[in-house]
């Protein structure tokens, strides 16, 4: 008799600690209205009368265009679309469809993965058997990866965000796995011929010279050129010769030793890191870096 006590009393105290659905993260908006969500998605194919959703009209339609004709131009061979990520999961059973941006995903496992979005506001949809029950705006930031929980009940949740590095996937650049046996590195990999070297959303030679100008008439104070740099990296990433450039301008070693953690994130070839480490004056501020730096992989 005590050991069953004992028992019920272990089972309903594991039941106060059991995940509860909606109990965690922030609760977004269903922005979706209620003609719409009585209406099956498109499927591509259209049934007589049928009346069907087109998601399309929430999307940011894309300004790239592909040349026509028979020619090799018609190969996007190193075109990046973005480095931002989406991960949903739905526990509950059901056929579900998730959508973020111009991508889709149906999966029975209750787990979907985009990749290769861009940064910025994109609108997320979930369907249940093919008709829409969610949809609002996520914002989304360059190398970094959105985590959500959907309950049809309770809606939408962020659980958090977490960095996203170039070398999380064992290449340092998506494109080089399948570029390099057809001999086709022209160092263009966001599709711009413009940007710094061969790195993704990378701030391009005549911008940083810009921004480096800007920096030094309005940055009096290290505090002032600390304040330009947050701004300014929120939408852009950097080489490490760039961010050195920026650090090596500070005045004092433990300002400069914050820019450079905090430009950690956005360094597009951070193999080349050790270049900031010449920015610094003192062995202990190098030391105190390469201890970040250790702690942030």
């Amino acid at each position: 008799m005590k050991n069953i006590f004992t028992t019920c009393l272990f089972l309903m105290s594991f039941s106060g600690f059991a995940q509860e659905a909606g109990r965690a993260g922030e609760l977004l908006k269903n922005e979706a209205r209620t003609s719409e969500m009585q209406t099956k998605r498109n499927d591509g194919v259209i049934r007589g009368n049928d009346k069907v959703l087109d998601n399309s009209n929430y999307r940011t339609p894309t300004q790239n265009k592909i040349p026509q004709g028979n020619t090799n131009n018609n190969y996007r061979w190193n075109y990046n679309y973005g480095n931002s990520e989406v991960f949903v999961r739905i526990p509950q059973n059901g056929n579900y469809t998730v959508e973020v941006g111009d991508q889709l995903i149906s999966n029975p496992t209750g787990k979907f993965r985009f990749f290769d979005l861009k940064f910025g506001t994109v609108p997320i949809a979930i369907y249940e058997n093919n008709y829409l029950i969610y949809r609002t705006n996520l914002r989304l930031k360059s190398y970094t990866r959105l985590v959500l929980d959907f309950f049809p009940n309770q809606g939408l949740y962020l659980l958090g965000t977490s960095p996203v590095q170039n070398s999380t996937y064992g290449i340092n650049e998506w494109d080089d796995i399948w570029n390099n046996p057809y001999g086709n590195n022209t160092g263009n990999w966001n599709g711009n011929s413009g940007n710094a070297g061969y790195y993704p959303n990378v701030m391009s030679t005549q911008e940083f010279n810009s921004f480096m100008n800007a920096l030094k008439k309005k940055g009096s104070f290290d505090k002032d050129r600390l304040a330009m740099i947050s701004t300014v990296s929120r939408n852009t990433n950097f080489t490490a010769q760039q961010i050195y450039n920026m650090v090596n301008y500070m005045d004092f070693d433990s300002n400069k030793l914050e820019a450079a953690k905090m430009l950690y994130a956005k360094c597009a070839d951070q193999r080349n890191y050790h270049l900031v480490m010449e920015a610094f004056d003192f062995d202990s501020s190098r030391n105190k870096l390469m201890d970040y730096i250790s702690r942030y992989r």
